[in-house]
Parts: structure tokens; sequence; C-alpha cells
């Protein structure tokens, strides 16, 4: 047997009596207890059994109107609930218990103003345990990168398709340890500078520059990029003002050579080796240890620079997660508050790794 729920326009949510409390909430995780057997539920979650034939309907107790499922829907305020929906009922059919996070079941979870609390498989609201902080949107809606939390975001495109993105704050870490000289004869150019015959070490174990070829030298002539280079004349390793190499940068790149330098001079610090991302879309990629360049292995990172103030489209976010993920790396979003060109304190970056999810 069926019930109706009624329709509550002062608090918002749908009530149900009967045996709701054992049919509903305690063998399904909707809604939350309210006094005797009756439940409250959000209106996604009344939404979602008036499409499954569990609610016969809701009556709104201002109108006296009885809704089925199309009018319910119909009825509801704001553009987000249509998204709101499907992600509940995507999920609810991957056999998870969902809660909506404003709900009083549901303790602060995790990743701040989210949309539902996620149960793990198995469990629901009155266990404790959330598996994830969901937060839904739809593919035309821009992310601040300030609203960047740890948990779940939920795209959905225009097709009515759900995309998953783990959003984790990442703190990349290596152990690639180096002994640097000082004082190499280096030469700036337009968009580079090159090293002339510095110790082998320098790219063989640190991997530094590339190696100019079809010259036959005891030791390597290095073309080194600005970035790299403004950090080696930073550190008296080559016999040029950090100064000059730095506004050379600025010429070159404008304002986005000394965040990137920020975050480049940040992950060698981490005693991680950053070498161009060119030709994954990327400021970097990145190697956590490097023995040798001879034995080189993959790199593990593709790391993309912004201001801490930047907006992201989710398409943007959905290409560059999906590029890294063809390439077998992570893609982590370097975040920069201060990009004055000084040497960066551990509270100016937030390092954000995003991935594909699967729930």
């Amino acid at each position: 047997m069926s019930l109706e729920g009624r329709f509550d326009a002062e608090t918002g949510v749908v009530r149900v009596g009967n045996d709701a409390r054992q049919r509903y909430h305690d063998s399904r995780g909707y809604g939350y207890p309210l006094e005797g057997n009756e439940i409250a539920l959000a209106p996604v979650e009344a939404a979602h059994l008036l499409y499954r034939g569990d609610l016969d309907a809701v009556v709104d107790d201002a109108t006296g109107d009885r809704l089925d499922f199309q009018a319910f829907a119909n009825r509801e305020p704001g553009t987000d609930f249509g998204v709101r929906f499907l992600v509940y009922a995507d999920l609810r059919e991957r056999g998870f218990y969902l809660s909506p996070a404003a709900e009083p079941w549901v303790d602060d979870p995790p990743g701040g103003a989210v949309d539902f609390a996620v149960f793990p498989r198995g469990k629901g609201p009155g266990d404790g345990e959330i598996a994830y902080a969901l937060r839904i949107i739809g593919e035309r809606t821009d992310v601040p990168a300030s609203s960047l939390a740890e948990g779940v975001l939920a795209v959905v495109d225009e097709e009515s398709e759900i995309t998953y993105f783990e959003v984790t704050e990442s703190e990349p870490t290596g152990s690639t340890a180096t002994t640097l000289p000082s004082g190499v004869d280096a030469t700036l150019l337009a968009d580079r500078v090159v090293l002339w015959e510095p110790p082998i070490d320098l790219y063989e174990d640190a991997f530094y520059g590339q190696p100019l070829e079809g010259r036959e030298y005891e030791r390597p002539t290095l073309q080194c990029s600005l970035l790299e280079a403004a950090y080696l004349a930073r550190r008296d390793v080559i016999d040029l003002e950090f100064g000059a190499v730095r506004e050379r940068g600025r010429e070159v790149e404008g304002e986005r050579f000394d965040r990137r330098l920020r975050v480049y001079t940040e992950l060698r610090e981490r005693e991680i080796v950053p070498k161009t991302g060119y030709k994954f879309g990327a400021d970097f990629r990145t190697y956590a240890e490097v023995e040798s360049v001879a034995e080189l292995g993959h790199s593990e990172l593709l790391v993309r620079v912004h201001p801490a103030g930047a907006v992201f489209e989710p398409r943007d976010l959905a290409l560059d997660v999906r590029l890294a993920h063809g390439v077998r790396k992570t893609m982590v979003f370097a975040l920069v508050e201060r990009d004055d060109g000084a040497t960066p304190a551990e509270s100016d970056i937030e390092w954000w790794s995003i991935e594909r999810l699967t729930p």
C-alpha cells in the first residue's frame, strides 16, 4: 500500500505518517524521524519516492492540491532542483543512501556547503559515517577556486549525463635531493638561458635544462627555461642577476611568470622536479624522485597554475582531468594567493587534485 505525504510550506518538508518511518527511513534511509512513525522528507526525497511509485501523491497543505511526480517537480522553485534530482536518483540506483546535507540528521558533513551527504554502501544516516560530501552543479555553472573543498563534485551536462569528480586538498612531496654548484657561466637570451659547461650532475641528477646536442664537451651546454634560470639565479648557481632573469620572464609571459615561478620554486623546495607540461596542456609535469635522467620514470602529476581568485568552467575542468587520466597522471591545480615574485611561503599556495570518480 502506497502512502500520501503532506507538503508543509512553513518548513519546506514533506511529512509522511502511518508506517513511513519503518518503510522509508529505517529500511531505506529516506528522510529523518519525527514523532511516532512520522518522517520528514526533503523535496528531492519525496520526488524520488513519487517517481518510483512509493508515494501515491503529495498534498499541498496550503492549497489542498494533490500532486503526482510531474506536478510536484513542476512546482519546485529554483533552477537546481532538476540537476539535484538527477544526481539523487543516479546514486540511489547505484545502491547508495544519501541525505540532503541540510537535514538535522546529518552532522556537519565535510566539505562545507554541500548538497548531499552520501553514505557508504550498506550504511545509512544513523551509522555516523559519510562516504562523500557531494556538491551538484550544471555544466554551465562556474566554479570559483575559492569554493573548492574536499568532497565530490557532480556535474550534470545538457543531456543529463553526470560526471563525478573527486576533489582533494593535496600536498605534493618528493625526494629528489640535489647539491647545486655556484657561479656557472650563463647567457640570457630572448626567452631562455644557456648554461656553459655546468657540472653534468645539474642535468643528470637534478634534471635542470636540456643539453645542446651536436657539440663535444666534457661538460654539457644546457638550455634552461626562464623559470629554471630564475630559480638558479636566485640561488647564485648561475652568474646572472635574479632580477634580470625575472624581468625577462615578465616581458615574455606577463603576470603569469611570477605566479608560475612561485609554484616552480615551491615544488623544487619540496624536492620535486618540475618540467614543462606544454605537450599536456599544463604548466608543469612533475617527478617526485629523480635518481638519474638516464633512468627517468613517468611523471606523476600535471600542474596547472592559477591565481587564488580564478573561476573555472566545468568543461575546462573536465578537459584537464580527462587529459591527465589519459596519460596516467593526476591533475593538480596550484592556486597562488600572492604572485609578487618573492620566495613563496607554504600558506601562499593551495594545492587541489581533481580526478574522475566512479561511485
